[in-house]
């Protein structure tokens, strides 16, 4: 592993743009729950039988019953040393874009701009009518409401069944395709779009760099892959290069 991270080090080291693409793996280092597996239940539902657009037809006042729930746990939670580095590297490559899996805002929390949420924020709603966006954590009122129309609000969420906004897609594959290093930090490289960034950038000619406790089905791609926990590797690379 040293090998490895001596060899990240020198390709940061000459990068001038720069893509992280962060999944739960990050959060999961900030003991944000993943709703699934062992103890990822929430009373008797499964977080897929919440998390879509049917279920909030159906049933909207569990499902912001569900989302209030997890706000207050992500609350409870704080940045880690890998978000901290992440966003120290906005101000030390020329080009610099953030891609996040995650819908916890723990990254904006650690002070991270230049970063595109592809699956939305648990602290943002949006109007099911106007699809005005807003910052928004929930209160007292089961049923929140928008308050230029009057229409119900909703977790501004991807969910089970829907796409990730198609500009924001587009932001990322473009970024993918111009930067210099790619860094893959956190995720199981098995959703879609987002697995498939690391490789565009790697048939553009970056360098690929990736950290995860495990191997994932991109590692036999990546120019470097390092086993390990994000947030003491990274902090580990960034000093040893002297950023």
């Amino acid at each position: 592993m040293v090998d490895e991270i001596t060899r990240a080090v020198e390709i940061l080291k000459t990068a001038k743009t720069v893509a992280v693409l962060t999944g739960a793996g990050v959060s999961a280092e900030s003991n944000i729950p993943t709703f699934r597996g062992e103890g990822g239940l929430w009373k008797k539902y499964r977080a897929e039988e919440l998390a879509t657009p049917e279920a909030f037809n159906r049933n909207p006042e569990l499902v912001w019953e569900w989302y209030g729930y997890r706000q207050k746990l992500v609350l409870g939670c704080r940045p880690n040393p890998a978000h901290e580095v992440i966003e120290k590297m906005e101000d030390c490559f020329d080009d610099f874009l953030l891609i996040t899996q995650n819908v916890d805002g723990l990254h904006r929390r650690a002070g991270s701009k230049k970063m595109l949420e592809l699956h939305g924020n648990l602290f943002k709603s949006r109007c099911t009518v106007g699809r005005t966006i807003l910052d928004f954590t929930l209160g007292d009122d089961p049923l929140p409401k928008c308050e230029s129309c009057g229409a119900l609000l909703r977790p501004h969420i991807v969910w089970f069944g829907e796409s990730p906004d198609p500009m924001k897609i587009q932001l990322a594959v473009e970024h993918s395709e111009k930067c210099d290093v790619f860094l893959v930090i956190g995720t199981s490289a098995m959703v879609q779009p987002a697995a498939y960034l690391p490789l565009i950038a790697k048939k553009m000619g970056a360098k690929v760099i990736e950290i995860n406790p495990k191997s994932t089905p991109i590692t036999n791609d990546m120019d470097v892959s390092i086993r390990g926990k994000a947030g003491e590797i990274l902090p580990e690379i960034w000093t040893k290069a002297g950023f």
